[in-house]
């Protein structure tokens, strides 16, 4: 299953750990996804959302 808001498409992003003697390894950082009941339609779906689109409204829960 992909790491990926169903909403606004948000996904992991890559870069590199780089340690105090400046070694580099590559790391990824993962989007907070919370899997939420959505109303779509008249009808409750299940969704994978990140707290960012939760806290900005665009969805609305199912109740």
């Amino acid at each position: 299953m992909a790491r990926r808001c169903d909403i606004c498409g948000k996904g992991p992003r890559t870069g590199y750990n780089v340690s105090h003697s400046h070694v580099r390894t590559k790391r990824r950082w993962l989007p907070n996804l919370q899997t939420v009941r959505v109303m779509k339609g008249r009808t409750p779906v299940t969704m994978r959302v990140c707290t960012k689109c939760l806290k900005a409204g665009k969805v609305v829960r199912a109740v």
